[in-house]
């Protein structure tokens, strides 16, 4: 222990002066671009293995446990990171073998490994179906630590799923519970140690601790392809910017050269080019995540890349049409510039009389600015009142109706039943109004889209209002949509919403009291979220 405490001291003192400066991302994702176009010939080298330990399966004698429960193992670990419910198969057959020939422990092994695939593919449920069944009384040190960062990593990836700011913080609280009883069961080894180290805080770590030591530490130590994947993965965390994507990009391709599909790295490599607005690159690696998500079977993965990837593309789209947009405005540009030398040699050479032709042009082409600006402000205004007209019409509608209706009871109460009840089916009230409302909360969320999440980030989480499902707005929300198109008096608000005064007035000040800013500020923050057009060219430019 000792002898091997001292080797890796002498390691961390020679590393740095003995390996070059930091690799550059550039470089590494060069080589990672070239290894995705050979994954096709790893990935037959590796059906190419599973196909014999498949043949030499079915030749084995099947009394023979060993053999069987080994070379099930063996296609199981080929299988594992490669296609789920291949690998599913195989680690049924390493359980079934177990109970067959009572085997306790190799079953409890055998679960574990089925719990850990189960949760790959986003299994939560039966995974943690899977945990309940194995009793941890007797186990082995190495089986128990195993069982426990099983554990902790269905509850940290439940919490992942769940993304709730109650129950997630519970299943991340147990998960992390969990890997400190795993860390006292089976302590870490001087490699994970010096792993470790890499998370110390910038003021602690030591100097020589750097991103390449770390690079060349894991890449020299002879470990396997997958090995190096997940040490890489998990030092990402460590780092930020090109240092993350370094650990990324050598995960990815030890990932891509080992036929890994269930792969986290390639994923938040995407992600972390994206933020560094390196789209071309991220959605490179985005398209090949979500096709390793596909192809292996997980789908928590693959829903969670999806949700991505569309922003990826759309900001890729925007990256091309900028290009495709400067381009074409270098072109006018030297265009106007040709333009603008000719009609200078021209107006040499025809002196006074060009100039003054050329004013009469400039100033028809201003009036006809003019006239244009003018029109654009008259059509602004004209969509002003028809807004305005369209709610006061549909509230007056309301109105007739119910008038309608007054007359159908007032012929009750005169005896005219067959009079009252030919008014009465052609009212529908109720519909009239609902249709008024759906009409007013699809033309408001057309407008301003991201409204509900403005106005909720206006509030504290436990008070935010969330529409039902079914529901576009509910009553309180239509109050501020009505506010933020401008209708700002309760009396017409109360109007167009068949509420009273007093009501309209209620749901305001009941949401004033509960925001985050000052309630005279309140109304002002409602009218600053933005129209559709203010929010399109927000996402674009970021």
């Amino acid at each position: 222990m000792k002898k091997n405490l001292l080797s890796v001291i002498i390691f961390l003192l020679i590393a740095p002066s003995c390996y070059p400066q930091a690799l550059r991302s550039d470089k590494i994702l060069t080589t990672l671009k070239s290894e995705l176009e050979k994954e096709h010939l790893y990935d037959l080298n590796k059906e190419k293995r599973i196909k014999q330990l498949r043949n030499e399966l079915d030749h084995t004698d099947i009394k023979n446990f060993n053999n069987r429960y080994a070379l099930c193992g063996r296609i199981f670990e080929e299988y594992h990171s490669f296609k789920f419910d291949s690998a599913f198969v195989y680690v049924r057959k390493m359980i079934t073998l177990s109970e067959k020939f009572n085997q306790p422990e190799n079953l409890i092994k055998s679960k574990i490994l089925l719990g850990s695939t189960l949760l790959n593919s986003g299994f939560y449920k039966e995974a943690f179906d899977i945990v309940t069944t194995i009793n941890v009384n007797g186990l082995s040190d190495s089986l128990k630590s195993d069982y426990l960062n099983l554990c902790a990593r269905l509850n940290a990836g439940i919490g992942d799923y769940d993304n709730d700011a109650y129950f997630s913080k519970i299943y991340r609280q147990r998960s992390d519970q969990d890997f400190k009883s795993a860390e006292i069961t089976t302590p870490s080894n001087d490699f994970e140690k010096t792993i470790n180290l890499a998370f110390q805080p910038d003021s602690v770590r030591d100097k020589k601790l750097t991103p390449n030591f770390y690079y060349n530490f894991i890449t020299g130590r002879g470990l396997s392809q997958h090995k190096i994947a997940m040490v890489a993965t998990r030092l990402s965390f460590a780092y930020t910017g090109d240092d993350r994507i370094l650990f990324l990009a050598l995960a990815a391709i030890n990932d891509v050269r080992s036929s890994t599909k269930e792969t986290l790295a390639i994923f938040l490599l995407g992600q972390e080019l994206f933020q560094l607005n390196r789209t071309d690159d991220a959605y490179i690696m985005m398209q090949h995540a979500v096709k390793n998500a596909r192809f292996y079977g997980a789908r928590n993965r693959e829903v969670q890349i999806e949700s991505i990837l569309p922003l990826v593309a759309g900001k890729v789209i925007d990256q091309k049409q900028h290009e495709r947009d400067k381009l074409l405005i270098g072109f006018l540009i030297f265009l106007i510039v040709a333009v603008i030398l000719v009609f200078v040699l021209v107006v040499y050479r025809r002196q006074m009389q060009r100039i003054k032709s050329n004013e009469r042009v400039i100033k028809e082409i201003n009036n006809e600015l003019k006239s244009i600006n003018g029109k654009l402000l008259e059509s602004s205004r004209i969509k002003e009142e028809f807004i305005g007209l369209f709610f006061k019409t549909c509230s007056s509608y309301i109105e007739t109706l119910d008038k309608v209706k007054r007359r159908a009871q007032h012929n009750i109460k005169l005896g005219k039943y067959n009079d009252a009840n030919i008014v009465l089916e052609k009212v529908q009230i109720d519909k009239e109004k609902a249709q008024l409302y759906d009409t007013l909360d699809t033309m408001f969320l057309t407008l301003f889209p991201n409204f509900v999440t403005s106005f909720n980030a206006l509030l504290k989480t436990e008070d935010q209002i969330w529409p039902k499902t079914g529901e576009m707005l509910n009553a309180t929300l239509r109050i501020f949509a009505l506010v933020r198109l401008g209708v700002s008096e309760l009396e017409t608000i109360a109007k167009i919403l068949d509420y009273s005064v007093s009501t309209v007035y209620t749901y305001k000040n009941r949401v004033k009291v509960k925001a985050l800013v000052p309630a005279e500020d309140f109304e002002r923050k409602i009218m600053e979220i933005k129209f559709i057009d203010d929010l399109q060219s927000i996402n674009t430019s970021s």
